[in-house]
């Protein structure tokens, strides 16, 4: 949490509600380095700059929590993930500003963007502190999205969001106000056996 009273407070939501359809099993089960794509993203948010963590489950919601014991944060399971995102990106938004009604930011991540680590979530929250935008987007190659922090001018739209609906769209509509940040790892999530093969091949896997 910040000590600066100048400083924005910025809280994290954790996607993690998906059925993994075309992987056919848990991603968020999946070990890589030694622990579940789950823990490791659910601890580079603790590990990083925001001021309240709010995971959201959906999915194996029983085995998806047994993954984040021991680990101080906000939990929440998105009883209807199988609607899609636009539901758990909801949920994840009222329950951290329910429990932080003051925040100045939410920072939206996902727990198959294995490569993403505290690092990149705070460079996203410096740039954020920085200039103050509207959005602070990743920039992956000629794609662009999450993790991304949005100004709480926008906790309405997200609240809004609604199927299928992710929070590019509401990126999209602010593109001029928004910030985009390099990061060719959040380029690579694992959606499939194919993906997840070629995280666990790499030199950079253990």
């Amino acid at each position: 949490m910040s000590t600066n009273p100048n400083q924005p407070e910025i809280g994290l939501v954790l996607l993690a509600a998906g059925g993994s359809r075309r992987l056919g099993k848990p991603k968020q089960l999946l070990h890589h380095r030694g622990e579940s794509l789950l823990r490791r993203a659910a601890k580079s948010a603790l590990a990083s700059r925001c001021s309240k963590i709010a995971v959201v489950l959906g999915a194996d919601a029983e085995a998806c929590a047994h993954e984040l014991e021991g680990l101080r944060l906000l939990t929440v399971v998105n009883q209807e993930w199988e609607e899609g995102i636009g539901g758990s990106i909801r949920a994840g938004i009222t329950t951290v500003t329910d429990a932080m009604p003051e925040l100045d930011a939410v920072l939206l991540t996902l727990c198959d963007q294995a490569l993403i680590d505290y690092r990149h979530l705070n460079g996203l929250v410096e740039a954020f502190c920085a200039s103050r935008p509207t959005v602070v987007a990743s920039r992956y190659g000629d794609a662009f999205g999450a993790p991304a922090v949005f100004h709480r001018s926008l906790f309405g739209d997200l609240a809004g969001l609604a199927g299928d609906e992710g929070a590019k769209k509401i990126i999209v509509r602010h593109l001029r106000s928004t910030l985009f940040v390099d990061f060719p790892e959040a380029g690579i999530d694992v959606d499939t056996v194919e993906d997840y093969a070629r995280l666990t091949g790499s030199p950079r896997s253990g």
